[in-house]
């Protein structure tokens, strides 16, 4: 514990480092406050049916990730979703199409282009998705809670071009923490809209639990320790590494290379039992949406068994189809963002190689091997995540605090939690001799 208030004490002596966090901190609290401000021309005090569709099922997914701007008609209803949409767009078309291929190999200029063609893209889901969001409220709402008029041209035009410059400027915050602030912009806005609505599940279990004598404090503790044991999972999940050695021919004083075991500069490969992070669950949910939307159009009674079954995410036969999409996502997403091919020819060009495996093809799929096998324990810890909130609902848990057993928003807040105290270390590494150390002196920062 003193280690970690000295670290924390730290931070606040590199200026550049307590500067970066209090811009981050200024822009997240921009974000949270336009949260709370509704659309005009709708009032606020007759949103307490929206409020209500979003307890349950998808609804409360969509709530959690904007914060619970989602339920409160806010000019941030969209929240930086359809960033995330355009940007899963642009990263899969770019498998298929050159032009894209090509920008991703052109640097920093390719990395412009796709940034704005992920920008434009945004605009264009958000002018899709906005009306749709109208036409919700239309349903939702009683007429009375539209001051300018029940299903009026100017309030549907006038609130979808403000959730689209919502979005925008959600997006523009997202970009200036990355560049200014520390950790990953977009992730952190995520991540502080999936934690505003933590306080409130808790304080609701907390009613459930002890003031309704539902269990009694004993059972809160209870569920508080295993919600701790399951965060502890995430972490090794996101944490967890196969390293595979990889020994480097060593330049000696007459210029040739010798490949001496011994003597050779002995590194490791990296390859993480989880490498496609979050994005299978976000693949597996947004499939799950279609069914119900679809089977919906139709009222017949099949159709509505269909929409009643993939609506509700607690059920057993949602979980089951949810739990198998993500194992198939899983090795989809890792075959597309671990190249091993690429990673062998790099390691052969850079003069090493797997000790025992000849250098190329052998070395490639001796790789591919490896991460098949890795990635199938990952796969199903993944998907038992995921599911993870149902099986506790099933145990009496509340469905608003069931929501932080696992699934995508606790795996998002871990990820994001670790990429940005990794950032926070780096500069402690960068300006202290042992930043991190108990033994460690300060040092001038270097400016």
């Amino acid at each position: 514990m003193k280690k970690f208030f000295e670290s924390f004490l730290n931070v606040w002596k590199i200026e550049e480092l307590k500067n970066r966090i209090l811009v981050t901190l200024g822009l997240l609290l921009v974000y949270r406050f336009g949260a709370h401000v509704t659309l005009p021309g709708i009032d606020a005090t007759q949103l307490h049916s929206l409020a209500g569709q979003t307890d349950k099922g998808i609804g409360s997914i969509l709530d959690m990730f904007t914060g619970g701007a989602f339920s409160k008609a806010s000019v941030f209803a969209l929240g930086i979703m359809p960033y995330i949409s355009a940007s899963i767009v642009v990263q899969l078309m770019g498998i298929a199409i050159p032009y894209l291929q090509k920008l991703q190999k052109d640097g920093e200029s390719g990395r412009k282009k796709l940034n704005q063609i992920t920008r434009w893209l945004t605009i264009a889901i958000t002018l899709v998705q906005g009306p749709g969001y109208i036409y919700n409220l239309y349903r939702t709402l009683p007429s009375s809670a539209f001051l300018l008029g029940f299903d009026s041209f100017s309030f549907l035009f006038s609130s979808v071009l403000i959730l689209t410059t919502g979005t925008i400027f959600a997006m523009w915050l997202g970009e200036k923490i990355t560049d200014k602030g520390i950790g990953n912009g977009i992730s952190l806005l995520i991540m502080v809209g999936i934690l505003a609505r933590l306080p409130q599940a808790l304080f609701q279990e907390f009613t459930s639990k002890v003031t309704n004598n539902n269990g009694g404090p004993m059972l809160l503790v209870l569920e508080i320790i295993v919600w701790l044991l399951v965060i502890i999972a995430c972490v090794l999940l996101v944490m967890a590494v196969r390293k595979i050695p990889v020994q480097y021919a060593r330049r000696t004083t007459t210029g040739d290379f010798e490949q001496d075991m011994m003597g050779g500069n002995r590194q490791w490969i990296p390859l993480k039992l989880n490498s496609a992070g979050v994005m299978p669950i976000i693949f597996a949910q947004a499939i799950m949406f279609i069914p119900a939307a679809v089977a919906g159009l139709s009222k017949s009674e099949t159709s509505q068994s269909i929409a009643s079954t993939f609506s509700n995410m607690f059920g057993l036969w949602y979980c089951v189809v949810f739990a198998s999409l993500i194992v198939i996502f899983t090795f989809f997403y890792t075959a597309i963002t671990v190249p091993t091919n690429k990673m062998a020819d790099d390691l052969k060009r850079s003069g090493g190689f797997i000790p025992g495996v000849k250098p190329g093809i052998e070395t490639a799929d001796f790789l591919d091997r490896i991460m098949s096998l890795i990635t199938f324990p990952g796969s199903l810890f993944l998907a038992l995540i995921a599911v993870f909130p149902a099986l506790v609902v099933g145990l009496g848990v509340q469905q608003s605090w069931a929501m932080f057993y696992g699934g995508t928003s606790l795996i998002i807040m871990v990820g994001v939690a670790i990429d940005t105290i990794q950032q926070i270390n780096s500069y402690l590494l960068n300006k202290h001799y042992d930043g991190l150390m108990k033994s460690g002196k300060n040092r001038k920062a270097v400016a």
